[in-house]
């Protein structure tokens, strides 16, 4: 549910705008609706991971789906942009649980060789939600006659999914460690995730056609600043910090989170160039750029699903180089397209463009698994968030990055082309060679970008390859039945 939600609003912003009266020429007002929820998003992760960890994870998904629902309910019923951005903010607060405990409740569960497969489950499960995200939202609002009625559905849909929590909780495991709230580092879960929340609000431009950051990026960018040295600060200062010196000294940790962080980095560049290159060099219409997509985002679950199993069989980090390196040749083949891939002969560039969303679903899984054996039985929950953590991150930076290389590189590309518009010509001769001249230019920058992505997945691998030979905790070491705060508090 959080992540069909969470995609949803691609296709609802237009609506949402309209019904706000916003004018959609200025899509820097609606910008705070995706940051938002993004940047409470990003706050969740570690306090709900954390949370897990000592009251048990039946408990922290209530909480996700109360705070979730109070969200929905804010948002189907805002009246003004500032109802709205804050509904959309407390959905974002109440989803990030979602995600981290799904995974953390399939470590509790599954360990050794059973542990990739499950998280490749609970990956596919959620990637899928990015496929189905955008047409359930146009579906639904179509239907219902609003795009309210997507957000007045999630609250039956919570109550459900709450009242079955309830009624199951303490039937799974019986043997449960008690609660361990008292020995939690909340000051510095909550200094950790609002660094991380005000890094995404000071990265995610406001007015991506005019500058690449936020127009509020310096302020913000100190409070953010601040606030990681204040957790510094704490964490030196605690018996038992946050993150312990046994995974901050981990290879394996630093080389799936960074690994995670520029895979996220790279993911971002097909999200976003894929449809406007469908538009704006191919011509196709804003439904068949969208729909394009979709060919890369089937690929993704059915790759996160693959790289459970192939993990499990094959190990960790030749399953993740695989698919990285299955990305970087996918976008290498797309920097090669002309005229005529997604028109006369789109079969070539469907069938790049699964294998590259194939090839991040296939990191998914044996990255996750090998945080989560680092953070141990006991951190489960803050394991799930990092991860998720680190990738979300570098689909912010990787946006940020993307938006300054495409305001500065398209013009030099322009200007260095010369056109050679002929002055004597007629009206619509010169409107014809401005736009041959503009789409050249584009389709040389989409071509550069490709190969930018390619070059950011080599990378990644080559880390993964370097540091990931490092063992985590070892499958035999860790507890016969790994099954701790599932239901711990009732």
């Amino acid at each position: 549910m959080g992540a069909v939600d969470t995609y949803a609003v691609v296709t609802l912003l237009p609506q949402m705008m309209a019904s706000l009266e916003l004018p959609i020429d200025h899509i820097e007002q609606a910008t705070p609706i995706v940051s938002g929820f993004l940047a409470g998003y990003v706050v969740a992760l570690p306090l709900l991971g954390t949370f897990s960890d000592a009251r048990g994870r039946v408990p922290a998904y209530a909480v996700g789906l109360l705070v979730f629902g109070l969200g929905s309910l804010l948002t189907a019923s805002a009246g003004s942009s500032a109802v709205l951005i804050s509904g959309r903010t407390l959905q974002g607060l109440g989803g990030g649980a979602l995600v981290p405990l799904s995974l953390a409740l399939a470590a509790d569960l599954f360990s050794g060789a059973r542990l990739a497969p499950a998280l490749g489950g609970v990956s596919g499960v959620q990637e899928a939600g990015s496929v189905l995200g955008p047409v359930w939202g146009a579906a639904l609002a179509g239907w219902l006659g609003s795009w309210r009625g997507v957000f007045w559905l999630n609250l039956p849909l919570a109550a459900v999914l709450l009242g079955g929590l309830l009624l199951t909780a303490g039937r799974d495991d019986p043997r449960a460690e008690p609660p361990r709230l008292n020995g939690v580092d909340w000051l510095g879960a909550g200094l950790f995730g609002l660094a991380l929340g005000l890094v995404v609000l000071a990265l995610y431009p406001d007015d991506p056609s005019r500058h690449p950051l936020n127009s509020t990026v310096v302020p913000l960018g100190l409070a953010s600043v601040a606030a990681a040295a204040a957790f510094i600060w704490w964490q030196r200062r605690r018996p038992e910090p946050l993150i312990g010196g046994a995974m901050v000294r981990s290879p394996a940790l630093w080389a799936s989170l960074v690994a995670n962080l520029l895979g996220g980095g790279a993911l971002i560049i097909a999200l976003v160039e894929v449809p406007l290159l469908g538009r704006g060099v191919y011509g196709l219409s804003t439904t068949s750029a969208g729909l394009l997509l979709t060919r890369f985002l089937v690929g993704l679950p059915l790759g996160a699903l693959a790289g459970g199993l192939l993990a499990g069989r094959l190990g960790r980090r030749i399953t993740a180089i695989a698919g990285l390196c299955l990305a970087a040749v996918s976008y290498s083949l797309m920097s090669t397209w002309g005229g005529q891939e997604l028109t006369s002969s789109p079969l070539r560039a469907e069938l790049e463009l699964a294998l590259a969303g194939a090839g991040f679903g296939l990191v998914i899984a044996p990255l996750t698994s090998a945080v989560i054996e680092v953070a141990g039985p006991r951190q489960h929950g803050l394991g799930g968030s990092l991860v998720v953590l680190a990738r979300t991150l570098g689909m912010v930076l990787g946006l940020a990055a993307l938006t300054a290389y495409g305001l500065a590189r398209f013009q030099r590309i322009f200007d260095a082309r010369s056109c050679g518009i002929p002055g004597g010509a007629d009206l619509g001769q010169q409107v014809s060679a401005l736009e041959a001249c503009t789409k050249g230019a584009l389709l040389q920058e989409y071509h550069e970008l490709f190969l930018i992505a390619a070059a950011v997945c080599v990378l990644a691998a080559v880390l993964v390859a370097v540091w990931l030979r490092a063992p985590g905790i070892p499958s035999d070491q860790l507890p016969a039945n790994p099954l701790p705060r599932i239901n711990a508090a009732r």
